[in-house]
Order: structure tokens, then sequence, then C-alpha cells
């Protein structure tokens, strides 16, 4: 057992193959896409490699197929499952990242006239509200459970974050409307 360092893509793997009981690579990516990319994105690339770096630093188990796919299907051990609860009982103190790239845009928006302005916002608006419209229905799949499991916070949060970012980009597009400058922080 070599000792690694653990990382946020670590707990996600260890934790989705604690709830699987076991798991696949492809399987952890579909679960990852139906649940938490919602609020947590990363390469999927990793839910490939990162498996096969924790099982061996004996917090998963692997095992292999024989013939076929020849798949690699791990399971959580006993030190990968404490490993985990430390994790989750820790206080979350990390420093808290919104990574949209239409904020990254708006940063640079001085050098942006009315109209580009008007446009981003729009666009950025139209992309929250498909972005809410999936999440609404992932969100009608678990209606009856959405106020009553904690493990579906995620996606409340999810749908919170979308109504609140159409709204700020709509105020944004009001205001390059109204002043045609770049300016959105209510000066015209």
């Amino acid at each position: 057992m070599a000792e690694i360092r653990l990382t946020p893509t670590s707990y996600v793997v260890l934790g989705l193959v604690a709830l699987a009981g076991r798991t696949t690579p492809y399987d952890l990516k579909r679960r990852v896409a139906d649940t938490i990319a919602h609020v947590w994105s990363f390469p999927h690339a990793q839910l490939y490699t990162e498996p096969a770096r924790l099982a061996a630093a004996g917090l998963l188990e692997e095992q292999r197929e024989k013939g076929g796919r020849n798949r690699r299907h791990f399971s959580c051990t006993p030190a990968g499952r404490a490993a985990l609860r430390r994790w989750l009982s820790a206080p979350a103190s990390e420093s808290r990242e919104l990574r949209d790239p239409g904020l990254l845009r708006l940063f640079f928006a001085d050098l942006l006239n009315g109209a580009e302005l008007l446009a981003l916002a729009r666009t950025q608006e139209s992309a929250h509200r498909e972005r809410l419209a999936a999440l609404e229905a992932d969100a009608s799949r678990y209606s009856p459970l959405l106020d009553r499991k904690a493990s579906l916070g995620p996606l409340r949060m999810g749908l919170i974050y979308e109504r609140a970012a159409i709204a700020f980009w709509r105020d944004v597009a009001k205001r390059a409307a109204k002043s045609g400058t770049a300016d959105i922080r209510g000066r015209s």
C-alpha cells in the first residue's frame, strides 16, 4: 500500500464506489454525469485513472473480468471507507470555486461595446435556462424525495444557482440595454 494525496476526485470515486458496492470506471462516469456533474466538474478521464491509483494505495480493491471486455470492477476496502468517513466528517474548509466561463468573460466586459455585452448577457441567460431545464427534468424524477434526502442537496443547490444566474444575466442585459455601456456595477 502506497501513501497518496487524496484529491476531491479521489473522494468522488471513493464515495461513488462505496455507494455502488462494486462498479466499473464506465459506471462511475455515467453516475457522475447523472448526479454530481451538476455541481462539480472535472475531466471524466480521471474516472478511469483514479480508481487504479486508489487501488494501488489499498483504498479500493480491483477485480478484472476474465475474457470478454476484461472490465475492471472496483469495490471499497475498509481503509477506503475510513478515508472517506474522515473526509465526510471534516469541516469543508477548502476555498470555494465558481468556474463559470460567462463570468470570466464578464470580467473583461470593459473591452466590449454595449451591443456585445448585451449579446453576452442574453447568450449566458439562455445557457442557464437550458441548464435549469435539464436540472428541473432531473428534479422531477426525484420529486417526492427532493426536500427530504440530503444526497439530493446538490441538485437543489444547482436549481437555486441556475435561477440566480438567470436573474443575474437578465439584470446585466437590462443594464447594458439601458446604458449602452459595459458597466454592470450599477453606475451609468
